[in-house]
């Protein structure tokens, strides 16, 4: 399973985009962009959802049960 980081940056890639062009389509700031292709871990999960949904994705929190089950 691919992580977060190497996920976009794959998907920015393939539809050729700089980071700074990508975040300017998904509305948020540059930095966002570069914290997430560098795999940080303290990320607003709202701005990361503004970037997956670009890509017809979002991430939503799950409890141990739903892991588990």
């Amino acid at each position: 399973m691919k992580n977060l980081a190497t996920f976009v940056k794959e998907k920015r890639k393939l539809a050729g985009l700089t980071q700074e062009e990508f975040a300017d389509k998904a509305g948020v700031a540059l930095t966002v962009i570069r914290k997430i292709e560098q795999g940080k871990e303290n990320l607003n999960l709202s701005s990361v959802n503004q970037v997956l949904l670009m890509f017809g994705h979002t991430l939503a929190p799950v409890s141990s049960k739903e892991i588990v089950s």
